[in-house]
């Protein structure tokens, strides 16, 4: 493996951690709705739990609703029963042909609620991020020991895979204060 064999891997799982984190505060609820809060739902189609977005099509007409219209309406009720048993605090209404989904506001406490989750969140991100660090700083240890990089190369990847280090910790606290404002909006 190359210098810029290791620099690359590090860029890619940095990618991968930050993509990884940025999915999945797509799914925490703000005071709008988004498609992504019902991608997560899965209902039984035919013995498969299959997810909303493969079994219906999911639309927002106004910033608190959902419409999900499902392609097969013989599934209405099982969606209708997936969509009751999430934890989005609405209980949809069928007119038989689609489910409409109106979002309470969040109160107070279930904004510190999410604020804190996708606080929580974003440090785990940190954390995998300076874990690859780690594992990249021993991976370029390894190929000085072996002769591949000399010492001052193997000086200069660390301050790179560091470099690297900064800027996606930088994104991540990007992502959290937009989330956060999101989350706190009225």
């Amino acid at each position: 493996m190359s210098y810029a064999a290791v620099k690359t891997e590090g860029q890619e799982r940095f990618d991968k951690t930050l993509s990884h984190l940025r999915d999945q505060l797509k799914r925490i609820r703000t005071g709008r709705a988004t498609t992504a809060l019902v991608d997560n739902i899965r209902v039984d189609y035919y013995g498969t739990m299959t997810p909303v977005n493969q079994l219906a099509s999911v639309s927002i007409p106004e910033p608190r609703q959902i419409i999900i219209k499902p392609f097969d309406g013989s599934i209405l009720k099982e969606l209708s029963k997936a969509v009751m048993q999430s934890d989005l605090g609405s209980a949809p209404q069928s007119d038989g042909k689609l489910l409409r989904l109106t979002l309470p506001p969040l109160s107070g406490e279930q904004r510190q609620k999410y604020s804190a989750k996708v606080k929580d969140m974003c440090e785990e991100a940190r954390v995998a991020l300076r874990n690859t660090r780690r594992d990249l700083n021993k991976q370029s240890d390894a190929m000085q020991k072996s002769g591949e990089l000399t010492e001052d190369d193997n000086k200069k990847l660390h301050g790179d895979i560091q470099t690297l280090l900064k800027d996606f910790e930088g994104q991540i606290d990007e992502t959290l204060k937009h989330k956060v404002s999101e989350i706190e909006e009225v």
